[in-house]
């Protein structure tokens, strides 16, 4: 059955936000930077909201603000994934928890693997939490990317202690196979390893593709692994504070038993309120037309770049709403995203920031509007026509 895309918002109207899309930059710049979406709120979210700020319900979070089951049900529904909710503690963001659980993993100066290009805030979370990144880059097979499995075990066999894991990858929407989720399990387990594994974007992966939570992989993950989400990328809740660890191991669920109780305190009630809203079956719809959209504009910029921009490298990402474009061949130097923002006006992701692997290369986020896409492209391909 054909579902409708969701669509974005005037831009007239997103203008109005104050968020920092929409503040970092003046009008005449085009933001597709950082990964906000430009989409109106799934209707419980809004209704959910709305109605805790007209009771003044803005206190601090329970110890159980019902996000735990509500993810559970999404999970099951979405991914196939049972999950325990007892072995689910919330915090404010993905990065906070990711940093925590590295701080009771590691000790002082241990190594802990990242596979670029990569979020930029892992090698600052890895740095936080008092470790050093290891960088084992994706493997490029000509047809997509891949973790170095062979790379990764090396790194552990020469003392490395975590793998901090991203999956479905950012900023190259790559969904990592069940497979490959197994033999890093196995290589973690071997070497006496944990994997903490970001899923943020997992809901966003594309109906054609299948993910597989890291947890889920194997009885190895299980034991090894620490998964970390939130609702915020899928449902764009950033800006509200509620995130999740999740364990499925008896160990691992004593670790995080064992987190200060601040780590939760720090949970937004808001955000909570917010995330059970956001994986309520009554907005599997809408997160059904949001991911229709996206695949319309994961295959548009595509098209764009093949119109304007025909020497730019693009694969079209399984998950997410991030583009991953090698503009190497137009020499624009190693940060192709400052000469873009200086004479096209539209701003995008700089991608030395994702590790060596990054340079000559940006990431756009298609979360928009298609002619906002469509004007982005023409404005870059403006500078070599």
């Amino acid at each position: 059955m054909s579902v409708t895309p969701l669509e974005a918002l005037p831009i007239d109207e997103l203008r109005t936000r104050t968020s920092v899309k929409w503040r970092q930059y003046p009008e005449d710049v085009l933001p597709l930077f950082v990964a906000e979406t430009d989409f109106p709120l799934a209707p419980r979210i809004r209704e959910k909201v709305i109605h805790a700020i007209e009771r003044g319900d803005t206190g601090y979070s329970t110890n159980d603000p019902g996000v735990a089951g509500a993810y559970a049900a999404f999970a099951q529904r979405r991914f196939g994934w049972e999950l325990d909710p007892g072995r689910v503690r919330t915090t404010g963001d993905v990065i906070m928890g990711v940093v925590e659980l590295l701080r009771r993993l590691t000790e002082p100066g241990d190594r802990v693997i990242v596979t670029p290009p990569v979020y930029p805030p892992f090698f600052a979370a890895i740095a936080e939490a008092g470790a050093v990144a290891e960088r084992v880059p994706l493997v490029d097979t000509g047809e997509g990317w891949e973790l170095d499995l062979a790379g990764i075990e090396a790194a552990l066999a020469q003392g490395a202690r975590a793998v901090l894991l991203c999956n479905p990858h950012n900023p190259t929407g790559t969904v990592h196979s069940r497979e490959s989720l197994a033999a890093l399990a196995d290589l973690a387990a071997g070497f006496g390893a944990a994997v903490v594994s970001d899923e943020i974007h997992s809901a966003l992966t594309q109906p054609d593709v299948a993910f597989t939570p890291f947890l889920d992989a194997s009885a190895a993950a299980a034991r090894v692994g620490y998964a970390v989400t939130s609702a915020s990328k899928a449902f764009n809740l950033a800006g509200l504070k509620c995130a999740f660890m999740i364990t499925a191991g008896d160990d691992t669920a004593a670790l995080v038993r064992g987190l200060p109780d601040e780590v939760q305190w720090r949970t937004s009630h808001i955000g909570a309120i917010a995330g059970v809203a956001a994986f309520h079956p009554d907005s599997d719809a809408w997160l059904d037309a949001e991911l229709a959209a996206l695949d319309e504009n994961r295959r548009l910029l595509a098209s764009e770049l093949a119109r304007h921009l025909p020497k730019a490298g693009y694969r079209v990402p399984d998950a997410g709403f991030l583009g991953w474009v090698d503009l190497t061949a137009y020499g624009w130097g190693d940060d192709p995203a400052a000469t873009i923002l200086r004479r096209a006006r539209v701003a995008l992701h700089h991608g030395p920031m994702f590790g060596d692997e990054g340079r000559g290369h940006v990431r756009i986020n298609f979360g928009c509007a298609p002619a906002v896409l469509r004007q982005a492209v023409e404005r870059i391909g403006a500078l070599v026509s």
